[in-house]
């Protein structure tokens, strides 16, 4: 009967299952690696392996790609301590940055659903629609200026 490996190594997970299961790409986790995001617990025979704790890390790290922070800035959030204070400024920061694109986004939501049930002829001319497209294009923390003429 052949023997049973540790415990520890009956959980570790090749590249190909953390991939799946996380949603990225093998190449996406090699380069998270080589960026010192994550660390493979061995090979079996070529295949990474990992603890199945990576997958938390993952999330955090895809988390805050989503959220627009650079890879370098996630290292140093993965290890950020209470004493961080200028990290966590920055992340204060891009949180109200996301705050304001939210609100663009809500306000461009709203302009595309009334432009679904409008009966304008034709629909850019409404001027329910145009104010509302305005209001996209002037809200708070836009970039433009909301005087520029195209």
């Amino acid at each position: 009967m052949p023997e049973e490996p540790p415990p520890d190594e009956r959980r570790l997970l090749d590249i190909g299952e953390v991939a799946r299961r996380s949603g990225l790409a093998p190449s996406a986790l090699r380069f998270y690696e080589k960026k010192g995001l994550i660390a493979p617990e061995g090979r079996n025979g070529l295949r990474r392996t990992y603890r199945p704790e990576v997958l938390e890390r993952l999330g955090l790290i895809i988390c805050a790609r989503s959220a627009g922070l650079p890879v370098a800035e996630i290292g140093r959030f993965l290890a950020a301590r209470p004493s961080d204070g200028d990290l966590r400024a920055r992340i204060s920061a891009r949180a109200e940055d996301l705050d304001e694109q939210i609100g663009r986004l809500t306000r461009l939501r709203d302009s595309l659903r009334h432009a679904a049930v409008c009966t304008h002829e034709p629909v850019v001319d409404c001027p329910d629609f145009r104010r509302a497209i305005g209001n996209v294009a002037t809200g708070p923390g836009t970039r433009q200026d909301p005087q520029e003429t195209v």
